[in-house]
């Protein structure tokens, strides 16, 4: 079940309000993204990957300009089918248990974006992928731990489309190729997930493991090779082809996001890795970037 403040549906349609913010929205084209979250901790405590956050919003408005609004599809918001979350307001929902007080103190109230929601839906739906306008709020911890990092006062604005999990690649990919015009209007698009999640093996082996177990790099090394020669029928296909992937990812919920972002940058742009490390020996952490300007935040 997902973890969303659900009110009642709202009608499909694109309000004339999204129409006003293009016109003030030409901006050069934004890449987007599949950023790693790892463990809900990754908002209070330091690491290689927070830090590559705390970086990477900063570098995303020198390089492109703020962007007008987040549109992050998170593997801890589930549906049948896609939901875009139209809600004006959000706030940090804590959909995990057992960790320190502080974390539970932990908030972020971001501007929701009512108009970017309806445009997504209609996007989809021109696209043939049933969608559902919803009226509905709340971040899941794969979205605000990241965009705490990258935006600690939440300067800018979030639309969450839910992930539907049993959906091929090939059906993600779809979902972001539709959703692909955004990067020219000034929304960010972010797949929010885990390069490798066995957290039955990152428990279990948490302290004992020193430096990176061999099969995590080479599921690592396996993507970058793939993305950097488009090869993406390959990595539709990853969970026949990539080593160990049934270790690395036993239900692959927190990697089907990767697909949306890369298709909202298209199949003849590279995929850049933007970001690698390592937690705990065995949960990867690894960032991308898609589309024409990708490659401008691989010094992130």
């Amino acid at each position: 079940m997902s973890p969303l403040r659900m009110n009642a549906a709202c009608k499909a349609g694109e309000p004339r309000g999204w129409g006003r913010m293009l016109q003030s929205t030409l901006m050069k084209p934004l890449p987007s993204l599949y950023l790693s979250h790892g463990s809900p901790m990754i908002a209070i405590t330091r690491s290689e990957a927070s830090d590559f956050l705390d970086r990477l919003g900063p570098l995303i408005e020198a390089r492109f300009g703020r962007p007008k609004a987040a549109l992050v599809v998170s593997p801890h918001s589930a549906t049948r089918e896609p939901m875009a979350l139209a809600g004006p307001m959000h706030d940090a929902i804590h959909d995990f248990g057992g960790f320190p007080r502080e974390l539970y103190e932990q908030r972020y109230d971001a501007e929701g974006n009512p108009a970017l929601a309806a445009r997504a839906v209609r996007l989809l739906r021109e696209a043939g992928v049933t969608a559902h306008l919803a009226d509905a709020s709340g971040l899941d911890h794969g979205i605000w731990t990241l965009l705490q990092r990258m935006w600690p006062k939440a300067e800018v604005p979030v639309m969450p489309l839910t992930l539907v999990p049993n959906w091929s690649p090939q059906r993600q990919w779809a979902v972001g190729q539709a959703l692909a015009p955004l990067a020219a209007e000034g929304v960010l698009v972010i797949g929010s997930g885990a390069m490798t999640h066995n957290l039955q093996r990152f428990f279990g082996l948490r302290g004992q493991v020193k430096g990176v177990e061999p099969d995590v790099a080479a599921f690592q090394d396996w993507v970058q090779e793939r993305g950097v020669t488009r090869d993406w029928e390959a990595l539709f296909d990853y969970r026949r082809q990539a080593p160990s992937a049934a270790l690395q990812h036993p239900t692959d919920e927190h990697w089907l996001p990767f697909y949306v972002a890369a298709g909202a940058g298209g199949a003849e742009h590279p995929a850049v890795r933007i970001h690698q490390s390592v937690d705990s020996g065995v949960l990867a952490m690894d960032g991308y970037a898609f589309g024409p300007g990708a490659a401008e935040l691989a010094a992130a």
